[in-house]
C-alpha cells in the first residue's frame, strides 16, 4: 500500500532502478514504490556503453563487479573510414587512465543487474509490475499516479517520471509538445555471435556522418569456438522515419545496400550484418532541451527529461547520473526543494549532451577526413588532419558527456592521484 511520503518512480528501466538503488543507499529506501509498465523483466534490444562516469556511480552503489563480470572492459577506441582506414585510436577506460573502467553490456544483463539489486535490497513489494503510469493528479499535500488497466492508483509525497521517450508524465506536464524529433535518420541494430575483431577488446566506428556503423563486443566466449556477442548499429541517412519503438523489428535489406562495399581486411561487414538473427529498427530522434521539467511535486529523469540520439553511451549514462543527484538531493533537503535542486543542477548539463549529440558527435572525427578528402581514400592521413587536432575533436565531446579522465577521476598508478 502506498504511503503519502512515498516517492513514486514511474518506469523501471535504467533510470528508475538506478534512482531506486541510489535512495536506498542514502537511507530512503522505506520511501521508494516503482512501478513498471512491463509485467515482467524481459530481454530486449542490444548493447549499451556505460562510461566511467555511470560506472563511478554503480561502484557506490556496490554493483560494479557485477556490471564488470557481465559485459566486456573495452582497451580502446578506433575510427575508420568506410575504406577500412584506421584514422584515429586512443585507449579507452581503464587503460587510458581511468580509475573507473567502461564496461560495454547488453541491455538485458545490465537490467538483470538491477532489477535484481533492487528486489534483495529494497523487497519485492517495493516494485509494483504490469503498471504503466497514464497521467497524475496532485493534491495539497502530494500526488496520485494513475496507471492503465483499472490499476489502483498509488498517493506519495513526489512522482519521478523515468517513463521514457514516449513519457506520460511529460506529456501532461508539457502539453501539446507532438512527437519526439526525427532528424533524417535511422538506426538498425542487432547482436551476432562473431570471432573477435581487432584487439577483441575494441570499440569501432566506421564511417562518417551520413553512414556510421558502430561495432562493440558486449558478451565473451559464447560457444566453444570462442566466439563473442557483438553489438552492431547502423546510422544511415533516411528520408522516412522508423516508428519509434525499441522493439521494431527491423529488416536487412532496408539498409544492407548502403554497407555492401564494406569489405576489409579486418572485418566482412555485409556478412556480419546478414548473420544476424534478428534485427531492430528505431528513428534517430530527441526533443529540444525543456526551460524546466520539474513541477511542483512531479519532476522528470532520464529520457522523460532530456531524450537525446543515442550516441557515446549517453542516454543511459545521463540518466544514472540523473538519479545519483535527484537521490542526494532528497536525501540532503525536504522534497520539493530537492526536485528544484536537482533541475537546477542537472537540466543545463544534459541539454548540452542534446545539442552536442546533433551537431558534433563522435564521428564527426571521420567527418572531418570524409571531407578533406571529398569521400575518397587517403594515402597520407597527415597530409589530411593531425592526431592532435583529432584528439582535440574527441576530447571536446567527451568533456561535454561528462566522462573525460580529467573530469572523472585518474588511477593513482599513472601518477595523477
Amino acid at each position: 500500500m502506498a504511503k503519502t511520503s512515498d516517492i513514486l518512480i514511474a518506469g523501471g528501466g535504467i533510470g528508475g532502478l538506478t534512482l531506486a538503488l541510489a535512495l536506498h543507499a542514502r537511507g530512503l529506501g522505506e520511501r521508494v514504490r516503482l512501478f513498471e509498465a512491463a509485467p515482467v523483466f524481459r530481454e530486449i534490444g542490444g548493447g549499451i556503453n556505460l562510461g566511467p562516469h555511470a560506472i563511478k556511480v554503480f561502484a557506490e552503489l556496490g554493483l560494479q563487479p557485477a556490471l564488470e563480470a557481465a559485459g566486456i572492459l573495452p582497451l580502446d577506441y578506433a575510427f575508420f573510414t568506410r575504406f577500412g582506414q584506421l584514422v584515429y585510436r586512443e585507449p579507452w577506460g581503464r587503460a587510458a587512465g581511468h580509475e573507473w573502467p567502461h564496461v560495454s553490456i547488453h541491455r538485458a544483463d545490465l537490467q538483470a543487474v538491477l532489477a535484481a539489486a533492487v528486489q534483495e535490497r529494497l523487497g519485492a513489494d517495493r516494485v509494483a509490475m504490469g503498471h504503466r503510469c497514464v497521467g497524475f493528479s496532485e493534491t495539497g499535500s502530494g500526488v496520485v499516479a494513475h496507471f492503465a488497466d483499472g490499476r489502483a492508483d498509488a498517493a506519495g509525497a513526489v512522482l519521478v517520471g523515468c517513463d521514457g521517450v514516449h513519457s506520460a508524465v511529460r506529456a501532461q506536464l508539457v502539453p501539446g509538445e507532438g512527437a519526439p524529433r526525427f532528424h533524417g535518420i535511422n538506426l538498425w541494430r542487432g547482436v551476432v555471435a562473431h570471432a573477435p575483431i581487432l584487439t577483441g577488446r575494441s570499440l569501432v566506428r566506421i564511417g562518417a556522418m551520413h553512414s556510421t556503423l558502430i561495432i562493440y563486443p558486449i558478451r565473451d566466449g559464447v560457444d566453444e569456438a570462442g566466439r563473442q556477442l557483438l553489438n552492431w548499429v547502423a546510422e544511415v541517412d533516411s528520408e522516412r522515419a522508423e516508428v519509434a519503438d525499441w522493439s521494431r523489428v527491423g529488416r536487412l535489406e532496408d539498409f544492407l545496400p548502403v554497407y555492401r562495399d564494406w569489405r576489409f581486411d579486418w572485418l566482412d561487414v555485409p556478412a556480419l550484418l546478414a548473420a544476424t538473427p534478428e534485427i531492430l529498427a528505431y528513428p534517430m530522434v530527441d526533443r529540444d532541451p525543456l526551460a524546466r521539467w520539474t513541477f511542483g511535486r512531479v519532476s522528470l529523469l532520464g529520457d522523460a527529461a532530456h531524450p537525446m540520439f543515442p550516441r557515446g553511451g549517453n542516454g543511459g549514462a545521463q540518466a544514472i547520473l540523473d538519479a545519483r543527484c535527484l537521490a542526494q538531493r532528497f536525501a540532503d533537503m525536504p522534497d520539493v526543494e530537492a526536485l528544484a535542486a536537482y533541475e537546477a543542477e542537472r537540466l543545463g548539463a544534459t541539454s548540452k549532451v542534446v545539442l552536442q549529440n546533433r551537431s558534433a558527435p563522435p564521428n564527426l572525427i571521420v567527418d572531418t577526413v570524409e571531407k578533406r578528402t571529398g569521400g575518397a581514400p587517403f594515402e597520407r592521413l597527415d597530409d589530411v588532419v593531425s592526431q592532435a587536432e583529432l584528439r582535440e575533436i574527441f576530447a571536446s565531446y567527451q568533456k561535454t558527456a561528462g566522462y573525460h579522465v580529467d573530469l572523472v577521476g585518474r588511477t593513482k598508478e599513472v601518477g595523477h592521484g
